[in-house]
């Protein structure tokens, strides 16, 4: 939440370079406040779980915020409870033919990372949702699959095959600390990986309009913003619980699929020891700071977008 203080206050300057969220009196007095309406369109298999993944970082502010699921109608879900997505979500269509506006958006990862984007069976209704809130959305957040394909729609930046699966809780540096998605960051941050795709970089760096914020030699890109921070590209998942990866582990493992342990994740590389989770804190921070900028940019009336 901001603080507020005097405008003539010199730390006023100061903490508003630094992307503090401050406020003027006469700003506070004259704010109109209503609940945040934030849409989350599930692409994952684990529906339940992600769900549940999502709603824990989006709560853990003072934000009164208003969630509505969303579906792809093109895509029949085999992995969802039997009637969930009936009685909890609407579809990608009733959102565009309603018109209906959100202040924030999370597109979640998909388990089609490697497929072509144009052969994935929504691609469509996809490009339909990413179409649609560049005029609807204040602030959009992409995960994952999620991201590599949002960055495609807009910009044309391709992904490509990685020699092996980026598996693991990684390490990661912040190039701009004074941007308002990464006040009160460390240095270095930890966060999970699991995807076996990744997008180039060097078409990334090339685009003007895109900013790098965070990766590494190992993880290669793993932040990007558009738009003073209303177009958010996340390739891991901070959102992950403390088991999720051992989920995947072990269910490759079930399945005879080439895949290692989980990179810096089980004590002494042991899958039968409890993972020690190391990323929980920044993932917390890092959603905070999006609803706060959220809640600072957006317009009153979302008929302004």
């Amino acid at each position: 939440m901001p603080i507020k203080i005097p405008r003539a206050l010199p730390a006023f300057d100061a903490l508003s370079r630094e992307r503090v969220f401050v406020m003027t009196e006469d700003r506070a007095e004259h704010q109109d406040i209503r609940p945040l309406r934030v849409g989350i369109l599930n692409l994952m298999p684990t529906t339940v779980d992600t769900e549940i993944q999502l709603l824990r970082l989006l709560g853990n502010s003072p934000l009164q915020i208003d969630i509505t699921f969303l579906h792809m109608g093109s895509h029949e879900s085999k992995n969802a409870p039997p009637g969930h997505l009936e009685k909890f979500y609407i579809s990608v269509q009733e959102i565009v033919s309603m018109k209906i506006r959100f202040d924030g958006l999370i597109i979640t990862g998909a388990p089609v990372e490697t497929l072509p984007f144009e052969e994935v069976d929504y691609w469509n209704e996809f490009a339909e949702v990413i179409d649609y809130s560049t005029k609807n959305v204040y602030s959009i957040m992409h995960i994952c699959w999620g991201a590599q394909a949002g960055l495609y729609r807009r910009y044309g930046i391709p992904k490509r095959p990685l020699e092996k699966k980026l598996f693991g809780v990684f390490p990661h540096a912040v190039n701009e600390y004074y941007h308002a998605l990464f006040r009160g960051f460390d240095d270095e941050f930890l966060a999970p990986q699991s995807r076996h795709t990744t997008c180039d970089r060097s078409a990334i760096a090339a685009e003007p309009r895109l900013t790098i914020q965070s990766e590494t030699d190992e993880t290669g890109v793993f932040i990007v913003t558009a738009r003073e921070g209303r177009e958010v590209y996340v390739t891991g998942h901070l959102e992950y619980e403390p088991l999720t990866l051992d989920g995947e582990y072990r269910r490759d493992v079930s399945k005879g699929l080439p895949i290692e342990i989980p990179k810096n994740y089980y004590p002494d590389d042991d899958p039968s020891k409890t993972p020690v989770v190391r990323w929980r804190a920044h993932a917390n921070l890092f959603f905070y700071n999006w609803l706060n900028f959220v809640y600072q940019e957006t317009p009153y009336d979302l008929k302004d977008l």
